[in-house]
């Protein structure tokens, strides 16, 4: 069965004391950190924060060795049966699962990072797309045409390119923020979504 990954590149993988069958963790990794546990033997993860992969017990020498690994039935979740070398919660506790719930939350906390952005922000191009509200500068991007915005992505293009041949790292990320926006006010005049993207650039993985 293949491995089912998310719209994140992304796989689960819940981490379980072989020995004792507590749930000590709960990782995310990527086909990189798969590889690297499966033929090392120690567990490695994908660092959503850090956007890089993540020996588990680097740091702190509280290793998680793999003893087995299953799919669940549909291919979108890794169980990780493991004997630990100390903790596994960075806090010190045995498991990440430390915290009981007696009811309902107090409140929710988004998570605002990451490639999903991109999908909410064409979302909301999209909504432009079909009220046009006046004031909206993608609505006046969409009203002068696909020439005026590829003449913007040409435009944001270079000014991409030249902070990053200045070297400046405090302004490229704005640049490059600015033409993904264009490109995808772009995308949505042309008709095409960011999905046909992804689809290529997955071709292009190997």
């Amino acid at each position: 069965m293949k491995v089912k990954l998310n719209d994140q590149g992304l796989v689960p993988a819940i981490a379980q004391d072989v020995d004792t069958g507590q749930v000590l963790m709960l990782g995310y990794m990527n086909p990189g950190s798969l590889k690297r546990t499966v033929e090392g033997l120690q567990v490695w993860f994908y660092s959503r924060s850090r956007e890089d992969l993540w020996h588990k017990g680097e740091v702190s020498g509280n290793y998680l060795n793999l003893k087995e690994a299953w799919l669940d039935c549909d291919g979108d979740t890794i169980l990780l049966k493991v004997q630990p070398d100390g903790p596994a919660c960075h806090t010190g506790e045995t498991s990440c699962f430390f915290t009981p719930m007696d009811g309902l939350p107090e409140g929710y906390e988004d998570a605002d990072a990451g490639p999903g952005i991109l999908d909410e922000l064409f979302a909301v191009i999209r909504d432009r797309q079909r009220e046009l509200p006046e004031g909206s500068y993608t609505t006046q991007l969409l009203n002068e045409g696909i020439g005026r915005i590829a003449q913007k992505v040409i435009e944001e293009a270079g000014e991409t390119a030249i902070a990053a041949v200045q070297g400046n790292q405090d302004h490229l990320p704005k640049e490059v923020a600015d033409l993904l926006y264009h490109t995808l006010v772009l995308l949505a005049a042309s008709g095409v979504t960011p999905q046909s993207v992804y689809d290529e650039l997955r071709e292009r993985r190997a």
